[in-house]
């Protein structure tokens, strides 16, 4: 096997996010819900004999050092394999958007390079890996909707009704760090529970980082103002600037403006990759 393409890396939404305490670390504990959704990038592989790692941007320009290459020196380090891998991407996923596709592309990188560079490595090891990486990781590798809680590290997969999801990306992205420092953040919700979620899975709970949110981003206000012009409720993703409504039918979207990205996505029962690593129990996660 000397390369393989049209690598899929999707995103997800939080169908909601609550902060129900702090650490003595500053760690923040959360609950949320992460659900795949078919809005994705695109990743090519291709087998160097050199053992170096290069990328090609064959949409948006990347950070040299981005989240792609620094999962694929690590799982170069980890294996002490003398390959390398030519890496392109088609990038689609907005950055900063709260919809995870920096982290979920580092996780397509490490399943396919652990296929390319024939490493067979277990999923358990590919999360070790990639939990140093990045909180989000280990739901990517995963591969299948989730309920998460703690610190990210708790997942407890999750079965979930079909839906469709009209996801708008305003111009301005949102620095997670800035949420989290802001002290009127909401710290203190109520821990929820599986089953009080499954009897509302697309209205249950909000994002407790969304007041905090629209505050810093103008843009997050006026992507769920134009929701609720279209007659939806929406509400934030993650901690980036991207909302999102469930959506029963085709909605008439009307005018669109310019500096929005919007798009009709459909939700994933399982990530395209699932079953690209072996796995006997998987108990480390992110948000």
């Amino acid at each position: 096997m000397k390369s393989l393409y049209d690598i899929a890396a999707p995103a997800k939404l939080n169908l909601f996010l609550h902060v129900t305490g702090r650490r003595s670390d500053g760690y923040h504990l959360l609950q949320s819900v992460f659900m795949l959704i078919d809005w994705h990038d695109t990743l090519h592989f291709e087998l160097r004999a050199d053992g170096k790692i290069s990328r090609e941007d064959l949409s948006t320009p990347l950070p040299a050092d981005d989240l792609v290459v620094r999962a694929a020196r690590a799982l170069q380090t980890s294996s002490a394999s003398s390959l390398g891998a030519h890496i392109g991407i088609e990038k689609r996923i907005p950055a900063q958007a709260g919809m995870g596709g920096g982290s979920s592309d580092a996780a397509s990188t490490l399943l396919a390079l652990n296929r390319l560079w024939k490493l067979n490595y277990s999923l358990e090891k590919l999360s070790q890996i990639g939990l140093a990486l990045g909180a989000d990781l280990p739901f990517f590798l995963a591969g299948q909707n989730a309920w998460v809680e703690g610190v990210g590290e708790k997942i407890t997969p999750i079965t979930l009704p079909e839906g469709r999801f009209l996801v708008v990306k305003p111009e301005q992205g949102l620095e997670t760090r800035l949420i989290f420092s802001d002290p009127s953040l909401k710290r203190d919700s109520q821990t929820a529970i599986i089953s009080g979620f499954s009897a509302d899975a697309f209205g249950f709970g909000r994002n407790d980082l969304q007041s905090v949110a629209e505050r810093i981003c103008p843009g997050v206000t006026q992507a769920l103002e134009w929701l609720a012009s279209q007659g939806l409720k929406g509400r934030m993703t993650g901690s980036g600037s991207a909302v999102f409504a469930h959506v029963v039918r085709e909605p008439e979207q009307g005018v669109v403006p310019d500096t929005f990205q919007v798009r009709l996505c459909r939700s994933l029962a399982v990530h395209p990759l699932v079953g690209w690593a072996s796995s006997n129990s998987l108990s480390v996660g992110g948000l």
